[in-house]
């Protein structure tokens, strides 16, 4: 599965949340090191719901830049 990541520069390096996977986070120095990071956050997230029996969310977000 895909899931959308939203990158945010920081004042040390960058953070990055999926809109899809409520509190999984990562951060790292830079933007290679932080999408690195995220992939095993999520990895791990989803892990952790299947081992709890729980439903794993459908990726459903996009991503969409308006003009203004």
């Amino acid at each position: 599965m895909k899931y959308l990541i939203i990158l945010e520069p920081t004042e040390t390096g960058f953070s990055a949340y999926s809109p899809d996977l409520d509190g999984c986070v990562a951060a790292g120095a830079d933007r290679a090191e932080t999408v690195a990071l995220m992939q095993e956050a999520i990895a791990f997230h989803l892990e952790g719901l299947a081992g709890e029996g729980l439903p794993i969310p459908a990726p459903q977000s996009e991503p969409v830049l308006v003009e203004v």
